[in-house]
Parts: C-alpha cells; structure tokens; sequence
C-alpha cells in the first residue's frame, strides 16, 4: 500500500474519533448534530432550490461517518435566529433570496458574531461565470468553474466581515480529503469524460472554491452550485446532470479563431490567476474556449446514467468532506 495513503487511513479513524469524542462531550440534549440552512421567509422551504439535497446530504453523512446528523435542516430566515448558534454548519444558496443587500445590520452583526464564534457558512451558487449573472436562473443550472467569488457575495462579506477577502482554495486544502480523498471510482465513464475529470476538471477530488478565513480556521466557503449532486428520493437521484468537458483537435485553432458566435465572450479566471477566454452561443452555452497559452477547444456535452451517478457520488462526498471541516474547526 503506498505510504499516503496507509496515512490517510490512518487520519481518518483518528479524525472519525476525534469527532465522537466531540459529540460525546456534548450535553445529552445536545448529541444530535443540527445543520442550517438561510432561507427566505416562512414559505421558503416551499420554493427553495434543491429541497432534498441538505436532508439526503445529511443521511449519506450519518452513513459515511457515523455521527448523529440530523435528518433536517433548522430553517433560518433571519441570522438572529437563536438557532444558529447551535449549529456549527450553515448552508445558503445565493439564489434563495433576492434581498442580501438590504439585510438589516442587526442581521449582518449575528453572522459576524457567528462566524467569529467558530461557524461555518457554505454559500452555494457563490461563483458562476460571469456571462451567467446577466441570464436569470442559468447559475443553477449551468455553472463555470472559476476562483472568484460573485461581485454580490464579495459585497455582501465586505460589510459583514471587513478586511477579510475572498481567496482560492488551494487544491492541497483538507477539506479536500478530510473523510473522503479523491475521485469516486470513474471506470464505467467515456474515456474522454473520464481524463477530463481527473486531470482538469476535479484533479484528485478537488473543486473550484474561494474562502474567507478567520485566526486560519474555515468560516465563509464558496462554491459553484453542488446541492444539484445531493438530493435523492425513493426513485434515485433527483437531478440528472450532464457532463461538461473541453476537447481539441489539430487545426481546431485556424477554425475557431474566425468563427462566428452569437453569445457573449467572457473570460474566467484560473486557478494560476490566467484568463480563459470562453465563446459562448445564444445567451449562455459555452461554445468553445481559447486558454492562457493560446490553444483552442471545444466543449462537448456528455449525458449518460453512469456520467450522472458519478457527478452525484462525487458532490455527496465533497458534501460530507465540508460537513466534517465545519465540525472539525479547520
């Protein structure tokens, strides 16, 4: 066995006991770990995005870790809820409200207070590339990798925590491998999908994030949207998603560089602080993209059973993976 990973092992019985003696050591009353989720108004949990994905994230969290997560969220619509501070983990899905601007300084107080108490808030649909913004809806359902925050979450952070801006998580983060390490197994997918999403896409189980972190500990993640990856029913996953890659060919540069395209032209920030320049068709599909060294590729779309339970294996994980930091302090 190579020596990584016999140490990953070995951290992860360490850290799965570590949190049983956390959870032991807390008042019997107190033993059943409580999630949030920032929603808008009383009737938010009827037209909130994704309403299966925390409850089915929660469950395959109960499963893979053993702890005793409970299976609901605790609906928050206002951060002076008393119910937050017993909630190490908060979940917010930007698109869920349309009034962060406007929240009262009462409210951007208790999640200052929360934060700097040891929270942690996920904000989904925190990133999404910049052609998104301009078309209602698209960003939860056609996200870009990129490592900036959305101009509106950046401004909504800079009032509640001054001074502390985003920065890309680096693909060596923990959270990264704190339960699960890596991509789920990818064998059953198209060879071009697959070499795809293990060399570029998510290398080594990782994803595009930015975060905002206090005394070195965790306290803002954000995140193009996952909880698409999280919700099951009795009849399977509820989200059929379909796969995304660029591909190239020899003398695909001489073609494209002349094209016509009828969407915008944007350009996404990397990982290395280069710019893609992405060429899209209609009002928001990626067409083809040009990268910092000048090459040229296409996007292919891939949509199968096996490409979908994969990309939902993989966000479920990542799920977890946050889960176990917020729990952790990291």
């Amino acid at each position: 066995m190579p020596p990584r990973r016999k140490m990953f092992q070995i951290f992860r019985k360490f850290w799965r006991t570590a949190l049983l003696v956390i959870v032991m050591a807390m008042p019997l009353t107190a033993q059943e770990l409580r999630v949030a989720q920032f929603v808008s108004g009383a009737t938010a949990s009827l037209s909130r995005n994704y309403p299966t994905a925390l409850p089915s994230l929660l469950a395959a969290a109960r499963e893979a870790t053993g702890l005793p997560f409970a299976a609901e969220p605790i609906l928050l619509a206002t951060f002076t809820d008393p119910r937050l501070r017993s909630c190490p983990f908060l979940y917010m899905n930007w698109d869920d409200r349309k009034d962060w601007a406007n929240l009262p300084d009462a409210e951007a107080e208790a999640l200052r207070q929360y934060l700097r108490g040891g929270g942690l808030a996920m904000v989904d649909a925190g990133i999404s590339a910049s052609f998104l913004r301009t078309v209602p809806g698209q960003s939860q359902h056609h996200s870009f990798a990129e490592w900036e925050a959305q101009p509106e979450v950046r401004d909504f952070f800079a009032r509640v925590l001054p001074g502390t801006p985003f920065t890309p998580l680096r693909r060596d983060d923990p959270l990264f491998r704190n339960c699960f390490e890596g991509l789920p197994d990818a064998t059953l997918l198209p060879e071009t999908v697959r070499v795809y999403a293990q060399e570029e896409k998510w290398p080594s189980g990782t994803y595009s994030a930015v975060a905002i972190r206090l005394q070195g500990r965790l306290a803002v993640l954000c995140v193009p949207v996952i909880a698409m990856g999280w919700g099951r029913s009795v009849r399977g996953w509820e989200t059929t998603i379909r796969f995304r890659a660029l591909e190239g060919t020899t003398g695909l540069g001489e073609m494209l560089e002349t094209a016509p395209y009828s969407g915008p032209r944007f350009e996404v920030t990397r990982e290395d602080g280069g710019k893609d320049a992405v060429y899209c068709q209609g009002d928001a599909l990626p067409a083809w993209a040009q990268d910092p060294a000048g090459a040229w590729r296409v996007f292919r779309y891939y949509d199968s059973r096996q490409i979908s339970d994969f990309t939902h294996v993989f966000y479920t994980r990542l799920g977890i993976n946050i889960l176990v930091t917020a729990l952790l302090g990291d």
